[in-house]
């Protein structure tokens, strides 16, 4: 399970040492925890490996108390998917990375239907032990998305249960070519979560990524100077790396209420609502407002006669946005990162 991340998207509520995984934004439960819970009884707690690095480490084993410690694997630094998801798998248990199915799920993203979610996980596990494929998951789309990459389909596999060969990936597409692959049924949000026998993976690395792989075994050689040779690597993403270069990867549709929960506005569209449009997580009062999303972790939050905006409360800072603007929050973050507001970020 992937649970790095910078804390931006979600400010003020996320911050470096907060994260979006780590926050509580539907319920009591933070989305790190409830990808946890989704996964039981399919894949008990003491099969479960969280990659993050050492400013979240201790902040995930808090919040995962049933994890062991060596369930908690600290990345040297944070270098995107492909030598996270790499340095991660060396790290497994033997029989695990060379027998078992792995799956690598983002640690932040929300399931509606936690069984649907399931059902399509299991039949990816027993595809892998059954044949050794390699899976990319693939969400229904729901609308015409333009914020995410798609995975095309192509012909299904003879008797395996739904599975369908992935023709090609399509980085995020421009409104009209999202309307056309609604319309068309033949593409599929690529959510970022994959299933596969590691060492299967691992192999493939050191084919289509060779430099990728001999930098990683250089960093194990030499544990002393890890961070100093891990931050060297190349931040890429492991759809680059690695499986856009397959001609063998198949896909599963997942149909299961997902969403990578992008911003204020997305979770706006999640958390119920009252009968003028209005989303509320903790104590809030609107009058004469429509459409608006408070999110109070202290306090309460009043609006009165202002419609289609996000206030938040949290700790020392407060938000106010048209919800509109809510995919540009990392504006704000920036603009304090530059005057050296570390505090706040």
């Amino acid at each position: 399970m992937l649970a790095g991340g910078s804390g931006t998207r979600f400010w003020p509520a996320s911050r470096r040492r907060r994260p979006k995984q780590l926050l509580p934004l539907e319920g009591e439960r933070s989305l790190l925890q409830t990808t946890i819970d989704r996964l039981a009884p399919l894949v008990p707690v003491d099969r479960v490996w969280v990659s993050t690095t050492a400013a979240l480490a201790d902040e995930i084993a808090r919040h995962l108390p049933a994890l062991e410690a060596s369930q908690i694997l600290v990345e040297p630094a944070g270098r995107n998917t492909a030598p996270a998801i790499a340095w991660s798998l060396a790290r497994l248990p033997a029989e695990i990375r060379e027998t078992g199915a792995v799956a690598v799920l983002p640690s932040d993203h929300r399931v509606g239907d936690a069984a649907a979610f399931r059902a399509t996980l299991r039949t990816a596990t027993d595809e892998v032990a059954r044949h050794d494929r390699l899976f990319a998951l693939g969400v229904v789309p729901r609308y015409a998305e333009t914020g995410y990459g798609y995975l095309e389909l192509g012909e299904p596999l003879d008797g395996a249960s739904g599975v369908r060969r992935v023709s090609r990936f399509i980085e995020k597409p421009d409104r009209a070519t999202a309307q056309a692959f609604l319309a068309g049924g033949r593409h599929l949000w690529n959510a970022g979560m994959f299933v596969f026998r590691g060492a299967r993976l691992l192999e493939l690395l050191r084919l289509h990524a060779p430099d990728l792989s001999r930098d990683l075994d250089e960093v194990a050689l030499q544990p002393a100077r890890s961070a100093e040779l891990y931050s060297r690597l190349p931040s890429i993403s492991i759809d680059y790396a690695l499986m856009e270069k397959l001609d063998d990867l198949v896909t599963l549709p997942l149909d299961c209420g997902w969403d990578d929960l992008g911003s204020w506005d997305a979770l706006a569209n999640v958390l119920p609502a009252d009968e003028r449009g209005n989303a509320a997580h903790g104590d809030a009062v609107v009058v004469d407002g429509t459409g608006n999303l408070t999110f109070a972790e202290q306090g309460t939050i009043a609006v009165l006669g202002l419609s289609g905006i996000v206030v938040v409360r949290s700790g020392d800072a407060v938000l106010v946005a048209p919800r509109s603007a809510a995919q540009e929050v990392r504006r704000i973050v920036d603009q304090l990162a530059a005057a050296g507001r570390d505090e706040l970020l």
